[in-house]
């Protein structure tokens, strides 16, 4: 299947500024070991990272505790209205609403309150479809899960020009989430979950294609 070129519906919104593309990665089952492999790779200076992995309330905390004990970089809970940084791995809480980011006029995170998506709050697929809306575009991976969550969303990423990750069948404990993207032509790339780092990192400092639907 050719890849569809159709630009996204809302305007892009301006995010120039950071010296590199933040990075957006959508999780469930399966995920907390999949996380761990991949953010444990991040190098102390990481561009910033945003995290959703479906989990129940109660048990966010420890997960970001632990991912920030193994980790060079700061992980942390997001909170609403938080300007996100270098270095910095936000991972957004479990509960009642779903992470996003915008940028007015600098690039914020903001945690909405609203129904479930794909049976998920938090759901990757808002973080997705508002991170498609960012210039540049982010680094995106969709790992192992159950469901559909974050497929559509990481094809918008790719429309709007940035790079996208699903991990490979044979390294999932679920081919849910990314097979769906593989199924949507939503992935640039089809990794196996020990590359993925690697591949976010590189194509964080390289420049958007601003939407060619590669």
């Amino acid at each position: 299947m050719r890849p569809d070129t159709s630009e996204p519906s809302e305007k892009p919104i301006n995010s120039q500024g950071a010296a590199r593309r933040s990075i957006v990665i959508g999780a469930s089952t399966g995920g907390v070991e999949a996380l761990y492999t991949v953010l444990s790779r991040f190098p102390e200076d990481c561009p910033p990272t945003f995290v959703v992995q479906h989990m129940r309330p109660g048990y966010v905390e420890s997960f970001v505790a632990g991912l920030n004990k193994a980790c060079s970089a700061n992980v942390v809970l997001a909170q609403d209205r938080q300007v996100p940084r270098a270095g910095c791995i936000y991972v957004a809480p479990a509960g009642a609403s779903h992470m996003n980011l915008t940028a007015h006029p600098v690039l914020t995170m903001r945690l909405i309150d609203g129904p479930a998506v794909h049976g998920h709050r938090p759901a990757v697929e808002p973080l997705f479809l508002s991170a498609a809306r960012l210039r540049p575009p982010p680094v995106a991976a969709l790992l192992t899960g159950m469901g559909r969550d974050g497929a559509e969303g990481l094809l918008a990423i790719r429309r709007a020009g940035g790079h996208t990750i699903a991990q490979d069948e044979a390294s999932s404990v679920v081919y849910g989430m990314p097979g769906s993207a593989r199924e949507l032509n939503a992935a640039d790339q089809i990794l196996p979950l020990s590359f993925i780092a690697a591949a976010l990192l590189r194509m964080a400092t390289q420049p958007s294609t601003n939407g060619s639907g590669r």
